[in-house]
């Protein structure tokens, strides 16, 4: 068996709707079958996000509603790369802007992820920082909530109950517990060095 096995083939793409934010598209495709449609896609902008963990072990995370879900839940800080700005740059940014703290140090970048390959193309990176320093209130004042140092070892019941938003949040937070060691998620672990 080849890589290219049950890959699809694509004959190119007209966009049905375009502005800012997202751009759907109709890909004319072949599936691995023989058969070939028009196939919906929807592309977003690329989404920086922050984790930001301090020596207590606890994130920085912002409660808040979100209305597409009607839903009341956790979410890191994050948001749209601007045109020619740096990844790491917008999630320190973001993070600023909606929490009114400021990451300290130089990040690492921990993960990045596309959430719903099949029919979305989302890119999201992930960088973490180790500390932030309360800089004043939030300036993005439509990025509202209850800010709140969540401890690591509550995100396992938190995701379970459903109260981490979405893939932005989830993806990061699971990884980072995963990366740190099996105990981690009961907190008797300290984070171990990846490569």
């Amino acid at each position: 068996m080849t890589d290219e096995h049950g890959a699809w083939k694509t004959f190119g793409e007209r966009t049905v709707y375009d502005n800012r934010w997202v751009r759907l598209g109709l890909t004319d495709v072949q599936a691995p079958n023989g058969e070939r449609w028009e196939y919906h896609v929807v592309h977003l902008a690329r989404i920086a996000i922050a984790l930001i963990v301090d020596d207590q072990d606890r994130v920085l995370m912002l409660w808040r509603y979100r209305f597409a879900t009607d839903q009341w839940g956790y979410e890191l800080l994050g948001g749209l790369v601007e045109d020619g700005e740096e990844p790491e740059k917008t999630a320190a940014r973001e993070a600023a802007e909606e929490s009114g703290y400021r990451p300290i140090g130089e990040p690492e970048h921990l993960i990045s992820f596309q959430p719903l390959p099949g029919q979305v193309t989302a890119p999201v990176d992930v960088y973490l920082w180790r500390g932030a320093e309360h800089i004043g209130d939030p300036t993005d004042t439509e990025e509202v909530g209850r800010l709140e140092w969540v401890p690591l070892t509550r995100i396992l019941e938190l995701a379970q109950r459903q109260e981490i938003l979405g893939s932005g949040a989830l993806v990061p937070l699971l990884y980072y517990i995963a990366s740190r060691g099996p105990a981690s998620a009961g907190g008797q672990d300290q984070p171990t060095e990846t490569t």
